[in-house]
């Protein structure tokens, strides 16, 4: 695992009128603050990468169906540098992703329907300057190939 990077099982609490599924606590132990939440969708087969924050640490989960969600540590100072970790989230594996800061990041919609992502920066999006570093998905600078794998 990618150093930094720490997953939370989730709970999902089912009964006769429907679930309930905390997704992130103040009191829980990879809780560091609060910047706002919000949700974020992709298209069956469709990918959003690569991008990494210097401030902001995310913690994702997919609330709707499934998503490859693929990290690769760029730090030099890193004793996981240069590493890949694969993930896959969503309605079948209920967890919490968290990635720190400079951590590369994206993901693929591998369900047959939209999926949704909830995610619960420590930072508030600043439109002035955004906190955002982006490379092109397919991108020779990350060793990782979207393509499905098949086998």
């Amino acid at each position: 695992m990618i150093h930094g990077v720490k997953i939370k099982d989730l709970k999902v609490i089912p009964d006769e009128r429907g679930r309930l599924m905390e997704i992130l606590r103040s009191d829980d132990g990879l809780f560091t603050k609060f910047g706002q939440a919000y949700l974020t969708t992709a298209y069956p087969g469709v990918t959003k990468a690569w991008h990494y924050h210097k401030i902001q640490t995310d913690n994702f989960v997919v609330i709707k169906g499934m998503m490859k969600v693929v990290l690769y540590d760029s730090r030099e100072d890193s004793p996981t540098h240069g590493q890949v970790n694969e993930f896959f989230l969503g309605e079948h594996n209920q967890k919490l992703l968290q990635i720190p800061p400079y951590v590369y990041h994206g993901f693929k919609c591998i369900s047959e329907q939209e999926a949704m992502v909830i995610n619960i920066p420590t930072e508030v999006y600043n439109c002035e300057k955004p906190d955002e570093y982006r490379l092109d998905p397919h991108t020779v600078e990350i060793p990782y190939d979207w393509a499905r794998k098949d086998g």
